[in-house]
């Protein structure tokens, strides 16, 4: 299949299956926030990338096959929603390096609506997961645009783990669901309440 990014870049994938790579995070993310509706929390959800699709296959009526697609647009962040009355968005990457996060793994254009989120007075973050040590921060977005815009200014290319421990937020809650983020959030957003 051939996706067409809206640069026009046309990348085609043969035979590499990439529809799982990052999923146990989403995966995760996607239950946590069903539960949050379900229990009345909050409502979040992952945004869908908007695709044109140009070239079908249908071997059998019921066995449509995409062959070509385009991105419309470059996609903004991953999820958004509202909860406790305050507007939510926030970028979900699952690494398997155990000491750093490579800053290229956020775009520019997803730094730039994080920016734009909090400058309108919403709360922004990004959720990273370290697959390979098992542990998953919540990143203020604050900060992960500071350290981006350093990056811009050859600045350094990776987030440390380090930084992740001592300016970000472990999310260490796993019990009914499997990331209680919102707890962080209430830390980190909701200190006065």
């Amino acid at each position: 299949m051939s996706i067409n990014y809206p640069t026009k870049k046309k990348v085609v994938h043969n035979d590499v299956n990439y529809a799982n790579r990052g999923m146990s995070l989403e995966k995760e993310l996607d239950e946590t926030n069903k539960f949050y509706q379900v229990h009345n929390i909050a409502l979040i959800y992952k945004k869908p990338t908007p695709i044109q699709i140009v070239k079908v296959d249908y071997p059998k009526r019921q066995k449509a096959v995409i062959k070509e697609a385009y991105f419309q647009a470059p996609s903004t962040t991953d999820y958004n929603g509202i909860y406790k009355q305050k507007y939510i968005d926030f970028e979900a990457k699952e690494i398997a390096s155990k000491t750093a996060f490579p800053i290229q793994n956020i775009h520019i254009h997803q730094i730039e609506h994080l920016r734009q989120v909090i400058n309108l007075g919403g709360i922004a973050f990004i959720i990273v997961k370290f697959s390979s040590i098992n542990k998953v921060f919540l990143l203020d977005g604050k900060l992960t645009v500071a350290l981006y815009d350093n990056f811009l200014n050859n600045g350094r290319k990776s987030i440390s783990i380090k930084t992740f421990i001592e300016k970000g937020h472990e999310i260490t809650e796993r019990c009914i669901f499997t990331i209680d983020y919102l707890k962080v959030v209430d830390k980190v957003y909701f200190i006065n309440e």
